[in-house]
């Protein structure tokens, strides 16, 4: 079949309460035309007046006038709402609208009311403070099986693959970063050879040797072990190894090989004879932050990161909050979560949830204004 024979010619469009430029019973395929509506109707476009193409026997966009009281589609960045099949709203029609991922409403107002052809209380959806900037970058490492974004949703995960021949610790070549409440959780970093801050010879100003960011030892040579300020000399025969108080004798970490991975922690300083630990966000350190190296190539004893908040399941609430994903109060503290329910100028309603010794209590759904004035809007 020829191109030619699949090029529809158009009959004229049936355009109720308007006229048409130039006025046929027919158009050939690609021919245009120009119309106008009459007094109270207005075109489906942002202009009095509006063109449409003949393709292949039908109309693009199809020629419509509408009530001039009715709306076109608004524009929300960052947002959804249900589109209308006709590409258009009357007047009076109300659409509620949705917040992207990461995105959150920046007033109480969740719909748009369409008045006399414009929209009423537009909302705007602003970046959550809950969200998180696009993940950090780890040398050796890159994030898989995840598109690039600029903005990431609370509770994201993502995860990073180390180079080849790189691991964070023992055999393990990947690790999880959560996003929660606008920060990602701590990273091991991705290594090969030797661990950061063991010397490989040079003074305190050749930068081989091991770093003390604890104060006062470094230029510490590789090969020698000494005392730590404080401790004593070590016991007869042991070339110099460092003695703890109370324990078997400390060695430079060097000796001790891979540094332990501790979930949901990480090492926040070296130091010549130990490591000291941290917790990510919303986990609480259990046991001795300093982990020693001991002279016969162990590691003293490694803490352990408990969990130090709450976890609120929409889905546990389905009669009472918007639904969503998992939220995380950290101990001690509050958060105002969405209600389904709004009051009668429809604004939105919140309820006070508070994490307390790893239980979850909560208010009833009330006016932003009135949390913490009246009783049962305040724990």
């Amino acid at each position: 079949m020829s191109v030619q024979s699949q090029e529809e010619s158009c009959w004229a469009p049936r355009l109720d309460g308007g006229y048409v430029v130039p006025a046929q019973q027919s158009y050939t395929h690609g021919s245009s035309i120009t119309y106008a509506c009459d007094n109270g109707r207005k075109p489906a476009v942002e202009s009095w007046w509006a063109t449409s193409s003949c393709q292949n026997g039908e109309w693009q966009p199809a020629p419509q006038c509408i009530d001039e009281k009715s709306c076109l589609p608004p524009v929300i960045h960052n947002a959804q709402y249900t589109e209308n099949p006709h590409g258009w709203y009357s007047d009076s029609e109300k659409i509620r609208i949705t917040c992207n991922s990461g995105y959150e409403f920046k007033n109480q107002d969740t719909t748009a009311v369409c008045k006399n052809g414009t929209w009423t209380s537009v909302p705007t959806c602003d970046k959550s403070n809950k969200a998180c900037d696009a993940p950090p970058k780890i040398p050796h490492a890159v994030i898989i099986n995840q598109e690039y974004h600029d903005l990431f949703p609370e509770d994201s995960i993502v995860t990073y693959q180390c180079e080849d021949g790189f691991t964070v610790g023992g055999d393990a070549t990947e690790q999880l970063l959560y996003c929660i409440v606008g920060n990602w959780t701590q990273t091991q970093p991705c290594m090969g050879g030797a661990r950061p801050g063991v010397g490989h010879g040079g003074g305190a100003s050749g930068g081989g040797g091991a770093g003390n960011t604890g104060g006062g030892h470094s230029g510490v040579s590789a090969g020698r072990d000494t005392q730590p300020a404080g401790g004593g000399g070590g016991p007869p025969g042991d070339s110099g190894l460092g003695s703890s108080v109370d324990g078997p004798p400390l060695s430079q970490i060097s000796r001790c090989g891979e540094f332990p991975i501790l979930t949901n922690g990480a090492v926040a300083r070296t130091e010549i004879w130990s490591l000291t630990y941290e917790c990510s966000d919303f986990y609480k350190l259990e046991g001795p932050a300093q982990v020693m190296c001991y002279s016969s190539g162990s590691w003293s004893e490694l803490p352990t990161c408990k969990v130090n908040f709450c976890t609120v399941d929409t889905a546990d609430y389905a009669d009472l909050l918007q639904l969503g994903q998992l939220k995380y109060i950290k101990e001690r503290e509050t958060q105002n979560l969405d209600c389904r329910a709004q009051d009668y100028w429809s604004r939105q309603l919140r309820a006070v949830f508070s994490c307390r010794n790893g239980r979850i209590s909560r208010t009833e759904c009330c006016r932003e204004d009135f949390i913490n004035y009246y009783s049962h809007c305040t724990l």
